[in-house]
C-alpha cells in the first residue's frame, strides 16, 4: 500500500488495512480501541463525516460502514458547487474544460461503445424529440446528460468520469436559471442525431466535428447576478 500520508488518521487506517469496495469496516467504538486508531469518537466522527461526504465511505444505520467504489465525482461536485455558490458564471468556464475533456476522450471513447450504448443514445434522441413536441413542452435535460456521458461511460478513468459527472450536476443545478428557446433546442437534438449517426458510420472525426459545433451554439440567459445560487 502507498504511503502517501492523506492528513486523516481514519483514511491512512483503511488504506494502511487494505479495505476495499463493499468491505464492512470497524464500528466507531472498535475505531477508537488503540489497537485500531485510539481517537476519541468525536474525533472518529469528524473524518468519518469527511470521506462520507468524499463518497469514500457509506454510513447505514442497519448495515453499518462499507468502502465505496472510488469516484472523482464528489470531491469534484463539492469544490464545483462552492465555486458556483460564490459566481455562476464559473460554470461557463467548467464548461470549457469539460468541453476539452470530451474532444481530447472522444476517439478513445467512440471506440468502445456498443450496440447497447448506441440504442441508449438512439432512445435519448427519440424521448426528447417527444418532449420537445409535446402539447406541453419539456426540456430534455435527463436526457441530454445520459446522451452524453453514453458516449464516455466506458472509459477506464475515474477522473475523466467524474469531471463529466460534476459537469452534469452542476448543469442540473443551473440550467433552470438559464432561458433558450424552442429553435436551440431543436437545434441541440439535431446536433446529437448528427453525432449519433456519425459514430454508427465510424466516422469519429464527423462526430467530434458535430459535437463541437453543438457546443458552440449561441442561446440566451438573464443576468445569473439576479437569479438564485443554486
Amino acid at each position: 500500500m502507498s504511503h502517501i500520508d492523506l492528513e486523516s488518521d481514519l483514511l491512512n487506517f483503511l488504506i494502511s488495512q487494505g479495505y476495499s469496495s463493499g468491505d464492512r469496516l470497524p464500528t466507531i467504538s472498535e475505531l477508537q480501541h488503540r489497537d485500531h486508531l485510539g481517537l476519541s469518537a468525536s474525533k472518529i466522527r469528524e473524518q468519518l463525516e469527511v470521506a462520507r461526504t468524499l463518497g469514500m465511505v457509506e454510513v447505514r444505520s442497519k448495515t453499518g460502514m462499507r468502502m465505496k467504489d472510488y469516484s472523482f465525482a464528489p470531491a469534484v461536485r463539492l469544490s464545483l458547487f462552492f465555486a458556483l455558490a460564490n459566481d455562476l458564471h464559473n460554470f461557463e468556464l467548467f464548461s470549457e474544460l469539460r468541453t476539452h475533456i470530451e474532444l481530447a476522450f472522444w476517439h478513445e471513447a467512440c471506440a468502445l461503445l456498443t450496440p447497447d450504448d448506441i440504442a441508449i443514445m438512439r432512445q435519448c434522441i427519440e424521448e426528447a424529440r417527444q418532449k420537445l413536441k409535446d402539447k406541453w413542452i419539456r426540456i430534455p435535460n435527463q436526457e441530454h446528460r445520459v446522451f452524453h456521458m453514453t458516449i464516455f461511460k466506458r472509459l477506464h478513468n475515474p477522473f475523466v468520469l467524474g469531471l463529466l459527472e460534476a459537469y452534469w450536476d452542476a448543469y442540473d443545478a443551473v440550467e433552470p436559471n438559464r432561458y433558450a428557446d424552442y429553435e436551440y433546442h431543436q437545434k441541440v437534438w439535431d446536433y446529437h442525431e448528427r453525432i449519433l449517426n456519425e459514430i454508427c458510420a465510424h466516422d469519429f472525426d464527423a462526430a467530434q466535428k458535430a459535437f463541437e459545433e453543438h457546443t458552440q451554439l449561441l442561446r440566451y440567459e438573464p443576468n445569473l447576478n439576479d437569479v438564485e445560487q443554486p
